[in-house]
């Protein structure tokens, strides 16, 4: 686990299994939520969430030395189970050493195999004994490639299900007569590198074109706050609120969003606002996604709103792509500034309430499609079901003279 939307799913996946097994202790590598939920922390893995390769480069002797201590617990301890949650690349190296020692290990929230360098797979199938799949269409994918798989059903709905906003702070910047645009620049550092100048463009455009919009950023770091202030000084933009730690109720304020691509599309998707996807990047990852890619749409949300979400063409050579399918989320993922176009779509609601109120028609109906609450319930289900049909494996083929010695440890990774 290594991202805050891992270690948020993964906190709430080890208050389910101790729940349903008090008597369980989990132990690993997670971070602060997991920690709150009763993890014995070995390592905050939430402080090197990276995305490239020269990124885990740089970090290389801290992954081995984890490595390496990961395999002593393995040695020192009885281990039931090992479960892995998002970030694919060292938990590769979790699962190569759990498996060398026999220990069952479950992916929870598995890698986007389906979307890019689906050949990945033979990994999954060679080191992880149970699939535990978030989007509707994973499980099928991978069992079609011999991987067994089965579909929970993604958590992050049950996470903002579970919201507790500031309802006075929602309140106090509710006015029907003046619209909000509310901008959602991501959680990572390299997302707010690549996208700030867009989607303060977008903000520009929009305040020229419909003077009574008001415009928010949502940060998810307060130096990502104070980041954005300083860019909208340097900018000359004035009258922007700025938040960190105020996502769920600005979303609730929102009348339309334009957000960096990821999990946040989800929870604009549970709440019904009409969204346009942001999301540039340099030109070399531009023909490494031409040549790996394998999806129609890179949002969530508009994969679940397609029958097919395989495409073999993927470019990004149309600059109106965006507009080319009637998705739920348009989506801008471009090389160059896609402000204007990105605006244009933005002051079409803005100034349509037939369309604004179309595009939360369609929100609607996916959502009453594919959301569905448990699903961290249901992992954790999975889980225990399928340690204790081997525990009961293993005492069948132990036999009479050894169960009494087989008792089962209560210990998951």
């Amino acid at each position: 686990m290594g991202e805050p939307s891992g270690d948020l799913h993964g906190a709430n996946l080890i208050r389910e299994l101790r729940q349903l097994r008090p008597d369980l202790r989990c132990s690993g590598y997670g971070g602060p939520k997991m920690l709150q939920a009763g993890l014995a922390q070995h390592f905050d893995l939430t402080s090197m969430a990276v995305m490239w390769f020269l990124q885990v480069f740089r970090h290389l002797a801290t992954f081995l030395s984890l490595y390496r201590r990961a395999g002593a617990f393995f040695d020192r301890e009885r281990v039931d189970g090992v479960i892995l949650i998002d970030y694919p690349g060292f938990n590769w190296w979790i699962a190569r050493a759990a498996k060398k020692r026999g220990i069952p290990v479950y992916y929870y929230g598995v890698p986007q195999m389906w979307a890019w360098a689906p050949w990945r797979v033979r990994k999954m199938r060679r080191l992880v004994d149970l699939a535990l799949c978030k989007l509707p269409f994973e499980a099928s994918w991978f069992a079609r490639r011999g991987v067994r798989a089965i579909d929970v059903g993604h958590p992050f709905y049950d996470e903002v299900a579970a919201q507790q906003v500031d309802q006075a702070f929602v309140d106090e910047r509710s006015d029907p007569s003046r619209p909000w645009l509310v901008l959602l620049p991501g959680s990572r550092d390299i997302e707010l590198d690549r996208n700030l100048d867009t989607l303060l463009g977008t903000a520009r455009r929009v305040a020229a074109s419909r003077p009574t919009t008001r415009i928010a950023v949502a940060c998810f770091r307060e130096r990502h706050a104070v980041r954005v202030e300083r860019r909208c000084t340097e900018l000359g933009l004035s009258g922007i609120e700025v938040h960190h730690g105020r996502t769920p109720e600005l979303i609730r304020v929102a009348t339309c969003c334009v957000a960096c691509s990821g999990s946040v599309s989800l929870e604009l998707l549970y709440l019904e606002r009409p969204t346009a996807i942001v999301y540039r990047i340099p030109r070399w990852a531009h023909l490494a996604m031409r040549a790996m890619v394998r999806v129609r749409y890179v949002t969530l949300v508009n994969l679940l709103w397609t029958p097919v979400i395989e495409r073999r063409d993927w470019s990004l050579q149309d600059p109106d792509r965006a507009n080319a399918e009637p998705v739920p989320f348009p989506e801008f993922v471009t090389t160059d500034d896609p402000s204007e176009r990105v605006a244009r779509r933005v002051v079409g609601w803005l100034s349509d309430p037939e369309s604004l109120e179309g595009s939360r028609r369609q929100l609607r109906e996916l959502k009453r499609r594919h959301v569905r609450l448990g699903a961290s319930r249901r992992g954790a289900e999975a889980i225990l079901e399928d340690l204790s049909a081997r525990s009961s494996r293993r005492l069948t083929e132990a036999g009479p003279s050894e169960t009494s010695a087989s008792a089962t440890s209560r210990r998951a990774a």
